[in-house]
């Protein structure tokens, strides 16, 4: 699976926080996760298209 996340965006967008290694991998899952849920939908409404509304 490719990295659907940039790393060094999550760390910044996380300010001072600390960020677990494993935790950059859970965020790819997760991701991927939505966007299959919203190709999913996109489909079942007869469209190639995803759209905000699939999320």
């Amino acid at each position: 699976m490719a990295d659907l996340i940039v790393k060094a965006a999550v760390k910044e967008a996380l300010n001072d926080k600390n960020v677990a290694s494993d935790f950059y991998d859970a965020l790819d899952e997760e991701v991927n996760e939505l966007l299959e849920d919203a190709a999913r939908r996109a489909e079942e409404n007869d469209r190639k298209t995803v759209q905000p509304r699939d999320l």
